[in-house]
C-alpha cells in the first residue's frame, strides 16, 4: 500500500516538473520579444561568482507610478504586483505608459508586462544575469535585457543586448 501510494505521487511529481519544463519551453519559444533598458548595474558577486544584477529603466518609473498611485505612505497599501502597460518602438524596446489593474485591452504598439514589486524594488521575470567566470568584460556594454514575454505578460530573460541590441552572450550551435 505505501510503496503504492509514494509510486502515485512521484509518478505526479514527475509528470507536474515536466509539464513545467514543457511550459517555459513553450514561452521561449513561442513568447513575444522585448527589450528592457538596464538601469545602472552591478557586475560581480565575490559569494556567487560573476553576475550582473539586473535594474531596469522601466521599473524605475513603475515604482515612481507605484508611488504616486494613492495616498501618502503611511496610508498606502503596498502594491506587490501587478502590469504596466508599455508602447513598443520600431526596435521592440519597451516604454513605461501606464499601470494596470490586469492584463487588459491595450492599444496595438501595447503590452501588458507582469512585474512584482518587493522591498521597494521592482522585479521582473529575474533580478540577476549570471556568465562563466572571467566574462564581464563581455557584458560591460549591456544596455537592454532581451525577453520573450507571453500572453499573460509575464517575461522570461533570454539574453544581455548592446546599446544596438546585438546579443552580448554566446549564441549555442
Amino acid at each position: 500500500m505505501r510503496r503504492g501510494i509514494a509510486l502515485v505521487t512521484a509518478l505526479a511529481i514527475l509528470v507536474l516538473v515536466n509539464f513545467s519544463i514543457y511550459e517555459k519551453e513553450q514561452h521561449l519559444a513561442q513568447g513575444e520579444i522585448m527589450y528592457l533598458e538596464l538601469a545602472p548595474v552591478d557586475p560581480r558577486s565575490l559569494m556567487q561568482g560573476d553576475y550582473m544584477t539586473l535594474r531596469f529603466e522601466i521599473g524605475n518609473q513603475i515604482r515612481d507610478a507605484v508611488g504616486s498611485n494613492g495616498p501618502a505612505d503611511s496610508e498606502r497599501e503596498e502594491i506587490s504586483e501587478g502590469y504596466a502597460v508599455v508602447r513598443l518602438d520600431e526596435r521592440g524596446v519597451a516604454h513605461f505608459v501606464r499601470l494596470a489593474a490586469s492584463n487588459t485591452a491595450l492599444e496595438e504598439n501595447q503590452r501588458a508586462l507582469f512585474f512584482r514589486h518587493r522591498n521597494g524594488r521592482i522585479l521582473f521575470a529575474t533580478n540577476a544575469f549570471f556568465f562563466q567566470e572571467g566574462q564581464a568584460e563581455r557584458y560591460e556594454a549591456a544596455r537592454y535585457g532581451r525577453f520573450r514575454v507571453n500572453e499573460e505578460g509575464e517575461p522570461l530573460l533570454v539574453g544581455l543586448h548592446d546599446e544596438g541590441l546585438v546579443r552580448l552572450d554566446p549564441v549555442d550551435g
